[in-house]
């Protein structure tokens, strides 16, 4: 049978006020970049519910994005959402996105993040997650954005490999920027491991089980911390509400999971 990512982990209750998120949201302008991405598209589900004024929609994948406009025509009628295909380092595309929107709130998901791919491609890297960044966050300032809330990486800890020093760069960045401005919040938010999301493990170990086998563990004695996608979201959003500007917020990742365990886990699920 499909195995869901929810039967993979022992279950951990996450309470999130999102009363007060709500309340934050509602009537308001939101922009999101890295909107078709697994983060980005949850964060647009779950900030569609609170009806906010408009959404701006950023992606620069045009398939995943067109999949994105089709699932707000579809689930949310009623919220007025703008889709745009264009990479975040495009500065004038950027400026006329933020001078004709007037966002109050963004929530900034773009980031190239799969790791071996940007220690062969760090050029790539260094564009992208931490130009990108600054581009984004220099015009939130120009234009009053209320909050500016970064999604960042456990990898940016002391960092080991190209993309976890590309968005301690960005955090650095946003920190810093935040302190010469009073207008504009910066918030950042960092997650280990998503179940589920595009290039993890799950969709890997599903098709090496759906093709009979074998289910490669790269060594037995791997731990990773894992959580939902969903669970992701709602602690970024409870984030951007409680943050005043200037903190990293480090989010509880509970027990980490051994990856041979969840591939066996995996295994015995499908049968």
């Amino acid at each position: 049978k499909e195995v869901s990512v929810e039967d993979l982990l022992p279950l951990q209750e996450i309470t999130v006020d999102m009363a007060s998120v709500g309340a934050l949201l509602k009537d308001k302008r939101v922009l999101i970049t890295g909107s078709a991405g697994s983060i980005g598209s949850e964060m647009v589900r779950q900030v569609a519910v609170y009806k906010p004024a408009k959404m701006m929609l950023i992606d620069q994948a045009a398939t995943p994005e067109h999949d994105i406009r089709l699932m707000m025509e579809k689930e949310f009628p009623d919220v007025k959402a703008e889709t745009a295909v264009t990479s975040i380092c495009k500065e004038d595309r950027m400026e006329q996105i933020f001078r004709d929107f007037k966002p109050d709130y963004v929530f900034h998901a773009a980031a190239y993040k799969h790791v071996p791919m940007m220690e062969n491609n760090p050029s790539e890297a260094v564009q992208n997650n931490i130009y990108g960044t600054k581009v984004i966050a220099d015009l939130s300032v120009k234009y009053g954005v209320k909050k500016f809330v970064m999604v960042s990486t456990d990898k940016a800890v002391n960092p080991t490999n190209v993309m976890g020093c590309s968005k301690r760069i960005c955090e650095i960045y946003v920190q810093s920027l935040g302190k010469t401005t009073d207008k504009t919040q910066f918030i950042t938010t960092r997650f280990g491991n998503v179940l589920g999301s595009n290039g993890s493990v799950i969709p890997l170990f599903r098709e090496q089980i759906k093709n009979g086998g074998p289910v490669t563990v790269t060594d037995p004695r791997i731990v990773r911390f894992f959580m939902l996608i969903p669970e992701a979201c709602k602690l970024v959003l409870e984030a951007g509400t409680k943050g005043h500007g200037g903190e990293i917020f480090v989010f509880d990742m509970g027990q980490p999971v051994k990856i041979a365990d969840l591939a066996q886990r995996m295994i015995a699920l499908s049968g």
